[in-house]
């Protein structure tokens, strides 16, 4: 199953809506057959490891990372081609959540005589799965929140100088989490000011993930890298239901989707923001800021994931902070989050944390 997971992970940030499933067929005490979720979600993990296994399924055991698919969509259910292939034993994490499936695939198979088990790894593949997950219960994307700053917490000078606050080892690691999500997003004001192309390079990734705007109005410049290459890479701009009609209409024109959401207080409503992503297919989405999408993502209790990257120099305190304005005045007020993981990455240090609880 470990093996299984980690053939899953290939397909992270490529095979939205669908889940990045891995499957391993094991005949005795060999490997007969490998599988993931290929790009763009067809086909499926289990008949590509079928196929690999040929005859030898018959009587083996296949490890999936998911519950095996119950209904007819694109392909045939994934439970029907183990039942024909003469799998003999099915184990996986869990259920799968789509109400289409639910434990209807392990009906399936246990009625057709396959053995079913369970409860294997669950907690790790539901980590792996979690953008699947909360899409399918919240209606809305996995949400990573990435912040680089300088050791006194800035990601720029005064001036808005920030080129560069890490080393090429982390901004080459940045592009590979990019990779493994759906989108990648960032608010109005660091478009405007770092003009970016948020794609995932060398990577050699066979789908870039969706570029996501968040501006209310839609007053992004039209001669942008992100304006130039909407037709090539997916450009998604969010913006609130009072944009300039004129500019809605050109970034169209520029082959941008727009995707309405409410406004409140003066801003994209964050929570409208996510499920309007999650209802056009997002999974997991890559947050780089800044400030203001940043607070109002962590403000909303949006964040399921911080990754930060701290330079080994400080800016002091006429710097730019990485956080827009939260409103705290208790420090019990603040969302926690649990360390995953620290480690060094070139000449800075690479810190993760998930959402307590």
């Amino acid at each position: 199953m470990a093996l299984a997971l980690s053939l899953g992970r290939r397909g992270m940030g490529q095979c939205a809506p669908n889940p990045a499933v891995g499957c391993v067929i094991v005949q005795g005490d060999r490997i007969v057959g490998r599988g993931v979720t290929a790009p763009g979600g067809r086909p499926h993990a289990e008949p590509q490891a079928l196929a690999q296994a040929g005859a030898q399924a018959r009587g083996a055991t296949a490890y999936v990372t998911l519950e095996p698919c119950a209904h007819h969509g694109a392909t045939p259910p994934c439970s029907e081609a183990l039942i024909a292939a003469g799998v003999a034993r099915v184990v996986a994490p869990f259920d799968d959540t789509d109400p289409r499936v639910s434990g209807r695939g392990f009906e399936m198979m246990r009625a057709a005589g396959l053995a079913v088990t369970t409860g294997v790894l669950a907690e790790e593949a539901a980590r792996d799965h979690a953008g699947f997950l909360i899409r399918n219960e919240l209606g809305r994307p996995f949400v990573t929140l990435k912040l680089a700053s300088s050791f006194d917490g800035r990601i720029a000078t005064a001036s808005g100088h920030s080129q560069w606050i890490t080393g090429p080892e982390a901004r080459r690691a940045v592009h590979a989490m990019r990779a493994r999500h759906d989108a990648v997003m960032v608010g109005a004001g660091t478009a405007r000011a770092d003009d970016p192309m948020l794609t995932a390079r060398g990577m050699g990734v066979a789908r870039q993930p969706v570029r996501v705007v968040v501006s209310r109005r839609l007053d992004l410049p039209l001669m942008s890298q992100l304006a130039r290459s909407a037709r090539e890479v997916p450009l998604w701009l969010c913006h609130g239901d009072g944009a300039d009609p004129a500019l809605a209409e050109a970034w169209r024109g520029l082959g941008a989707r727009l995707l309405p959401c409410a406004v409140v207080a003066g801003q994209v409503d964050a929570g409208a923001m996510l499920r309007a992503l999650g209802a056009a297919g997002l999974t997991r989405v890559f947050c780089e800021g800044g400030g203001a999408l940043a607070a109002s993502l962590l403000g909303a209790g949006l964040v399921d994931e911080l990754i930060g990257f701290t330079a080994g120099f400080a800016i002091g305190a006429e710097g730019l902070p990485g956080l827009g304005a939260l409103g705290l005045s208790r420090l019990d007020e603040a969302a926690r989050f649990d360390l995953i993981e620290t480690r060094a990455i070139g000449g800075d240090v690479m810190h993760r944390w998930a959402r307590a609880g």
